[in-house]
């Protein structure tokens, strides 16, 4: 006769073979560390905002044509739902670092996303690579990260280099297109890798299109005025102005120019600050006629209507539409959960391997990329950037002309 101690001990072997690895483990954490103080507060707040509509997405049941749209949970989990854990770094890569480590040992992360400072995720992925953690820059655009040889960087996002190009690209199309030369130029940026980074290719693309650089302005991040620079600017006298600034730098700059007096043909700027709500906000109709690279156009919805779903997903939770920076963000948790969903596995190494094989067709995603493919350095090679430009108060995509909504204005209105 078998006992019941017998039994009891065959059913929970037979419990343990069978039981899925999810059944210990109904959520997957992942760590996010944006600025959520400070002078960068709005763009984490925002940030956290995207991630959490992402979060939505995949754990609930929206049946979306994105991906991790359709069902609930990830699937290959059992249903698993992802958790969310956000930290903020105050813009400080030092502070970064510490809320980097926390967010591994203490909450045990599978995985970290982030970090808009390009200065803090050069810290942040290498505390991400020291323990072995993937780490994803969802809207990091230096192009020095990932050139540095680790082996747990990824980034969505296109970086500088890429961005550059397409502004470049842009003066050569607005000369053969439509027969307006830009011959000169004045760069205006911060002293953080970013401004520096962008700074230095723009350089190099402009002495490649034989386009002089009539002015060259680095300035102290954060600084309290930008006075003396922009009577640099001014004095240059360039026709465009090309600046590579966070939010409360370019809104200074902004009024700044218009307290001097100074007023290129046009503004093409590094996005960053520029392709956010609190910048129009607070520069009102100084912002007319501005140029910015991004990545995100929202009158992409005229075309895609998943769109304009998932941007009214967002606008409950912050109050506004998504823009370049927020809908890199929500991109990045998606596709950060696509691949724990393919890894099958909350394993740091599993993920690690199935983010190598991303393999996303852009019609999956809310952005204009061909794709999402990383290459052997963790960078998405199919991040194609475009062009807006503030048109009455709206940013409308102008570039590439073939798939834009509007026309470019050129010059700024009034100039």
């Amino acid at each position: 006769m078998v006992s019941v101690k017998s039994l009891l001990a065959s059913a929970a072997l037979c419990i343990g073979v069978v039981a899925p690895v999810w059944a210990q483990a109904p959520e997957i954490t992942i760590g996010v560390i944006e600025p959520m103080s400070g002078a960068g507060a709005q763009t984490g707040i925002d940030a956290r905002a995207a991630m959490e509509t992402a979060a939505e997405i995949i754990n609930e049941s929206v049946d979306l044509d994105v991906i991790q749209g359709p069902g609930a949970g990830l699937a290959k989990l059992g249903g698993a739902k992802i958790k969310l854990v956000f930290a903020d770094h105050q813009a400080d890569p030092q502070k970064g670092r510490a809320e980097a480590e926390r967010l591994i040992t203490e909450n045990k992360v599978s995985a970290l996303i982030g970090a808009y400072n390009s200065a803090v995720a050069a810290v942040v992925s290498q505390v991400a690579e020291r323990y072995q953690v993937p780490f994803l820059a969802a809207d990091s655009s230096s192009p020095s990260l990932h050139r540095r040889g680790l082996k747990w960087f990824f980034r969505t996002t296109a970086h500088d280099e890429m961005f550059s190009q397409a502004m470049f690209d842009f003066y050569k199309d607005m000369k053969d297109k439509k027969n307006i030369g830009v011959d000169q130029v004045a760069f205006f940026y911060e002293d953080t890798i970013f401004g520096t980074d962008s700074s230095n290719i723009q350089r190099k693309l402009a002495g490649e299109r034989s386009i002089k650089v009539a002015g060259d302005i680095k300035y102290r991040a954060n600084s309290p005025s930008l006075t003396s620079e922009v009577q640099q600017l001014k004095s240059a006298g360039a026709p465009v102005l090309m600046p590579s600034s966070y939010t409360t730098d370019a809104i200074l700059l902004l009024k700044t120019m218009g307290e001097l007096g100074y007023k290129p043909q046009a503004i093409v700027a590094q996005a960053a600050g520029f392709a956010e709500q609190a910048f129009l906000q607070a520069v009102g109709d100084k912002a007319e006629g501005i140029i910015s690279r991004s990545s995100f156009s929202l009158d992409l919805q005229e075309k895609r209507p998943v769109i304009g779903k998932i941007n009214e997903m967002y606008k409950k939770r912050s109050g506004k539409d998504l823009n370049d920076n927020s809908a890199r963000q929500l991109m990045a948790v998606l596709v950060m959960a696509d691949a724990i969903d393919r890894a099958g596995s909350a394993k740091n190494e599993d993920i690690r391997a199935a983010l190598q094989k991303t393999d996303i067709a852009g019609d999956k995603t809310i952005m204009p990329w061909a794709n999402i493919r990383f290459d052997e350095t963790g960078q998405n090679t199919g991040a194609t950037p475009v062009l807006i430009q503030v048109q009455d108060g709206v940013y409308r995509s102008v570039w590439p002309f073939e798939t834009a909504s509007r026309p470019v204005v050129w010059p700024i209105p009034g100039r």
